[in-house]
């Protein structure tokens, strides 16, 4: 036969090109409805405000209580589904709508989310006019339903009827198994010389050789699974008997009502009672008694609810789903080239379900050298990221270089302060994109308490387009830091430092300082208001002998003019204008070693209690008491349209009122792993009249790594938990003798920690291998109670948030960029009734602990001198004695030996006759 001729390949060329056309048809998806509640025609749908407002089906305005469902045109919706495509909410339901044989489509808002969503489409002509018009009940049938009576059951036996087939034969024929293939035969032969040959067994390696026998041995298929779909069970009725018993007498319930007046004695009647002897003797004899009824109602609470305690104990405890951290969403930058890292995490103030980070190029310093040109093409971002869209950030804050850390102002959460790789702060001001990350939206008649679901709703096209928002201010580059930032703080707003470090009060009443930490082993404290103008001086020198004025605030002429030459870009706010590259630091503080030139390289430091958070008394949990302060004076600022940061005084040179007896120490960790406890204010050298650091209070050598946390408790402001190296430590301010706990050496380093909102004895640390140490004091101190991986590599940051007092979350950011969201259980949120008092007692404990510690170390150290004073008075005593003492020892010591000499000649019979007369004599 010929061989078939080739295809030509125009031929080939189209069948491809068909085979691509083929492939590229995406395959409709089935709309989701309610068969499996019995309701094939209904099919859920989400409609956004967006939709809502399109079809005029707003919640709480065109859908109400009264009106719950409205008529939609079929062509509106195929119109919709035309111009929006897969962006319209009814994209799920577009087969149902083309197919559908009417004109209208009915749609029910569904309020108590019954199927699951808030709106549902009805997708058949009988179902809608099902819905429309309802079977009628007779009123006669409704009225014998009331009053008909149920009949008592009557038990009737079962009886034996003859068998009557049905067709079960052949259910059972089609169920048994039964071959449905030809078997397989098998024939083995052998030559018939082979026969009766002898046999010979030797030893051989099975793989080596080809024709070797190779066991293969059974195993389980992992890739097939058999489930059982149905089960025959038999079942067999029978007659229910059930004896009960009571003795209690039923009496129908009545309501009864007593009316009285009281009956009061006369005079003469109080008279004779008051002189009553007998009256007098019963007080006599009940006086005592009733006293220690008192005393005893002082001592013990007689009316504490028993069953309300028993049940707090009980919520206690539970299964391993209750007490391990359960992953709720996780957000990834999946629009950056470059491999980055999460540095800081920080939730919004104000806002539900809004969390902020800032990332950084996972490279070294040699690395971002030979790469410095590809670095300028990407953008130093810090990203807004919302519950609603786990993909695109919200906003975007773009920065000179790399932020490692950064801050919300506490007076207005629209101010943000940032700490940049090349020792720049950096300022931005996003009050005028307020209105696109709010949560709180009016209108309607809808409720203004806030939802417990954690949702941050935004509009879907919103989302998709984020905000890049430059910064308003930067730091001057040659009088900043001159390396990385490594920690930044707002000051509160009750105080305010000048250069010496000296605190007055701030009259502002907003935050108008910070301090920051850098590694190139300095800390500084900036102040955010304008420079004051050059006095002269005769005005400075009166000044002078008032307050000490701040050396930076003199702006030279020079600069003035360079500043109203700027153009200001149109999408910069000019709230901060004023430092943008002329910000210089208010002070600057060097941890210096001592008698050495090197300082102390800091990484962290905590100034005092969080301005965020603050405790209650007398409950149990913390309170973000602050936010609401925040949201009112945010509403003020819109109702008057002035912005507190617009118009800021010059600082320090007004003549302000200093605070007494204030505490300037604070807590500082180091490279080394130091935790040093210092002063901030500064004091000038007795020799050059220079401005110097005061010596360190306190400083020891705890960690054996960079410190990455320090921070106080939220329940107590002297405590301070740091984290470093292999290990955690806890401090008590005021406490010099050391930690109050310092735990072994861990499993991996650790490499971040944070205390529990609303635990006082909880805190979360975080280890470079992706687990989640979580200790609580009052289960284990020298371990943690429990550990959970929760990423593969290291952790970053970690930030707990309460959300609500049934739910809080714990934010975990890890060093391949990814941000974990993490729902806290019930057990490491809500804390036992006396928690509290629990661990305070924990650590006064401590406390007297190492009080008696350091008292048996100064003992030990006492009784080491006088046993060395001991010493030095025997060897006085010994050199101090006369050479007639001296002589006289050592002729006692000389007859001696000649006794000894004697004695034993004596004994071996070497002695002379005389000598042994003598000898016997004498003994």
């Amino acid at each position: 036969m010929a061989p078939k001729p080739p295809k030509s390949p125009k031929g080939q060329k189209k069948g491809k090109k068909k085979m691509k056309q083929q492939l590229l048809v995406p395959e409709e998806e089935e709309p989701m409805n309610m068969e499996s509640m019995g309701h094939p025609e209904i099919y859920p749908l989400v409609l956004t405000t967006k939709t809502q407002e399109i079809f005029n089906c707003r919640v709480d305005e065109d859908m109400t209580d009264e009106q719950t469902y409205k008529l939609i045109k079929k062509e509106d919706i195929l119109a919709d589904l035309q111009n929006r495509a897969a962006v319209s909410d009814f994209h799920p339901v577009k087969k149902i709508v083309r197919e559908y044989p009417g004109e209208e489509l009915l749609l029910v808002y569904d309020k108590d989310f019954k199927y699951g969503l808030n709106f549902y489409l009805i997708g058949t002509e009988e179902g809608k006019e099902n819905f429309l018009k309802p079977p009628e009940v007779p009123e006669e049938q409704e009225e014998l339903k009331e009053y008909v009576q149920e009949d008592v059951y009557v038990y009737n036996p079962p009886v034996s009827k003859p068998w009557v087939s049905l067709g079960s034969e052949k259910e059972i024929e089609e169920e048994s198994v039964q071959e449905s293939g030809k078997r397989v035969t098998y024939m083995i032969s052998r030559k018939r010389s082979e026969f009766g040959a002898p046999v010979t067994f030797s030893d051989q390696n099975a793989s080596s050789v080809k024709d070797a026998y190779i066991e293969c041995t059974s195993y389980p298929e992992k890739n097939y699974t058999l489930t059982q779909f149905e089960k025959d069970v038999g079942l067999q009725v029978i007659a229910e008997v059930k004896d009960t018993s009571t003795q209690t007498k039923w009496a129908f319930p009545k309501n009864a009502t007593t009316q009285y007046y009281p009956r009061e004695f006369s005079e003469e009647e109080k008279s004779l009672i008051g002189e009553s002897k007998s009256l007098v003797d019963f007080f006599n004899s009940v006086s005592t008694s009733v006293e220690v009824a008192l005393q005893q109602n002082e001592i013990m609470n007689t009316f504490i609810d028993d069953w309300k305690n028993l049940a707090e104990e009980e919520s206690t405890f539970g299964d391993k789903t209750d007490t391990h951290l359960k992953e709720y969403q996780s957000f990834t930058d999946l629009h950056n080239t470059m491999e980055k890292m999460i540095t800081c995490v920080s939730w919004h103030p104000t806002i539900y379900g809004l969390i902020v980070v800032s990332v950084a190029v996972r490279l070294s310093y040699e690395e971002r050298v030979q790469n410095s040109g590809r670095l300028l093409l990407q953008p130093s971002l810090i990203l807004f990221w919302s519950f609603s869209d786990p993909i695109h950030p919200q906003l975007m804050l773009e920065s000179p270089d790399d932020i490692f850390c950064f801050e919300f102002c506490p007076s207005d959460p629209n101010i943000i302060a940032g700490g940049c790789i090349n020792g720049q702060i950096v300022l931005w001001d996003i009050t005028a994109h307020a209105d696109r990350i709010e949560n709180i939206k009016t209108g309607g008649h809808r409720s203004k308490k806030t939802s417990l679901k954690p949702m941050f709703l935004l509009e879907p096209d919103s989302n998709k387009e984020s905000m890049y928002i430059r910064h308003c201010a930067v730091s001057s580059i040659e009088n900043g830091h001159r390396k990385v930032i490594t920690d930044i703080h707002w000051l509160p707003d009750s105080f305010e430092i000048n250069r010496m470090g000296s605190v007055f009060e701030n009259r502002s009443g907003i935050n108008c300082q910070l301090v920051t930490c850098s590694a190139d082993c300095t800390i500084c404290f900036w102040d955010i208001r304008p420079q004051k103008p050059v006095v002269t001086s005769a005005a400075a020198a009166s000044a002078a002998t008032t307050v000490t004025n701040n050396t930076n605030s003199q702006q030279p002429p020079v600069e003035k003019k360079k500043e109203e030459n700027i153009d200001i870009p149109f999408d910069v706010p000019s709230t901060f204008l004023h430092l943008d590259l002329s910000w210089k630091p208010l002070s600057r503080l060097k941890l210096s070693k001592g008698d050495t030139s090197l300082d102390h390289c800091p990484t962290k430091l905590s100034l005092g209690e969080d301005p965020f958070l603050c405790k209650i008394q007398g409950t149990s949990s913390i309170h973000i008491i602050l936010r609401d302060k925040i949201l009112s004076q945010i509403k003020m600022v819109r109702t008057s349209e002035i912005n507190p940061y617009q118009n800021l005084e010059a600082g320090i040179a007004n003549i302000l009122k200093p605070i007494e007896d204030f505490c300037t120490k604070f807590f500082v960790g180091t490279e080394e792993g130091e935790v040093i406890y210092t002063d901030w204010k500064m004091e000038r050298d007795s020799d050059t009249g220079r401005l110097m650091a005061k010596k360190p209070v306190s400083l020891y050598t705890v960690h054996d790594g960079a410190v990455h946390t320090i921070q106080r408790s939220p329940f107590f402001n002297d405590i301070v938990l740091t984290v470093g190296g292999w290990n955690v430590a806890i401090w008590k301010e005021e406490v010099m003798t050391g930690p109050l706990l310092q735990t072994c050496c861990g499993p991996k380093r650790y490499t971040a920690g944070h205390w529990s909102l609303t635990r006082p004895g909880v805190f979360y640390i975080g280890r470079e291998d992706g687990y989640v140490d979580i200790w609580d004091l009052l289960e284990k101190t020298h371990e943690p109670a429990q550990s959970q991986n929760i990423c593969i590599t290291m952790i970053t940051y970690i930030k707990p948030w309460t959300f609500s007092s049934k739910q809080q979350f714990i934010a975990v950011a890890d060093y391949y960029g990814t941000l974990h969201i993490l729902e806290i259980p019930w057990t490491l949120s809500h804390p036992s009734l006396n928690e509290v008092s629990s661990v305070n007692y924990y650590f006064e404990r401590e406390v007297r602990h190492l009080e008696y510690v350091q008292q048996r170390k100064e003992i030990r150290e006492q009784e080491k001198i006088d046993m060395a004073q001991e010493l030095v008075k025997k060897k006085a005593k010994i050199y101090q004695k006369t050479k007639e003492q001296m002589e006289a020892e050592l002729k006692l010591e000389y007859e001696s030996y000649l006794d000894l000499e004697k004695s034993v000649l004596f004994t071996l019979g070497l002695s002379k006759v005389s000598e042994r007369k003598s000898y016997l004599d004498s003994h």
